[in-house]
């Protein structure tokens, strides 16, 4: 599934041939870690990781050969995030809900994904930090989230969703443990795309995604359509529709998310209207300009 820079390579491997799960009919699966030439059976958490119960298994893979995912507890019924230290396998937890999964993690260690909180209704987008699971919260009057991929500055990518946690109804950034900022609000004026969520973030802070033409009922139902986006920043300098002057920093202290230390939370996030998010986010970010250029998108 995945190579790193040490060309260390991450995937999922049956074990043996016999029937592991008599629902799938399929043998034991266990995450693994290939290194000059030999494949590491990284365990499990107890369950058999059918393709039903917990497809993908390793999500990520960094250069340090740590690796994280998805896998079953014992009976297949519940879905933790786990990480693989290069050392250990490690069960993540979660906010209480009976599924959740790492989708991210950079060469820190810094692991992201989502988790459901109790009753199975709503999932949050979480950052998973020496041993503490961070709620990372939604955006405007979205229930639910998700959070794909982190980079080196600790820069999280992700989306938002709405009551039935899907479709995706808006890209996320989250940074500096600030509540999250729908980026359609930091991009030039007159886009003529919704951005639904963000896959990727490097770490020059350039982030691409989903997205779909404004005005869609259903992002599932439309044509979609891939993006890039290109920071504002002294490291992307003469960028077509930036706007380089500083913005004056707000002196109101930031709403923060809380921690948990691998426990149960309630489903309550920050809700900031699309204004006020912009304007935190700039005074977090005023002087770095962090906002965003010209939308670049791919043609139908």
């Amino acid at each position: 599934m995945y190579v790193n820079d040490r060309g260390q390579i991450a995937g999922a491997s049956y074990t043996s041939d016999v029937i592991a799960d008599a629902k799938t009919g399929t043998p034991q699966i266990d995450a693994f870690l290939w290194e000059n030439g030999a494949m590491k059976d990284l365990g499990n958490l107890g369950g058999t990781n059918s393709p039903l119960g917990a497809p993908g298994i390793a999500n990520a893979l960094n250069n340090r050969g740590q690796v994280v995912g998805v896998m079953t507890l014992p009976g297949d019924l519940i879905k933790h995030p786990f990480l693989w230290d290069g050392e250990k396998l490690s069960d993540l937890g979660s906010f209480g809900g009976r599924y959740s999964q790492a989708s991210g993690i950079n060469d820190a260690g810094d692991v992201v994904g989502y988790s459901y909180f109790s009753g199975d209704l709503v999932k949050h987008a979480f950052l998973w930090r020496n041993g503490v699971m961070t709620d990372l919260g939604t955006v405007g009057a979205d229930p639910c989230s998700f959070a794909y991929n982190i980079n080196a500055k600790g820069q999280i990518a992700g989306g938002s969703q709405n009551a039935e946690c899907n479709p995706f109804t808006h890209a996320v950034l989250w940074e500096n443990g600030e509540p999250g900022v729908d980026l359609n609000t930091l991009i030039s004026a007159g886009t003529d795309l919704q951005l639904t969520v963000a896959d990727w973030i490097n770490d020059r802070g350039e982030i691409v995604g989903l997205g779909h033409a404004p005005g869609c009922p259903n992002g599932d139902s439309c044509d979609a359509h891939a993006y890039v986006l290109i920071p504002c920043d002294q490291d992307h300098p003469d960028i077509k529709g930036c706007d380089y002057e500083p913005v004056e920093a707000v002196t109101e202290a930031p709403a923060r998310t809380e921690e948990i230390a691998q426990a149960p939370a309630t489903a309550n996030a920050v809700k900031l209207s699309p204004s006020e998010a912009t304007t935190r986010f700039h005074s977090m970010m005023a002087s770095h300009n962090r906002k965003f250029g010209v939308l670049h998108h791919d043609e139908p």
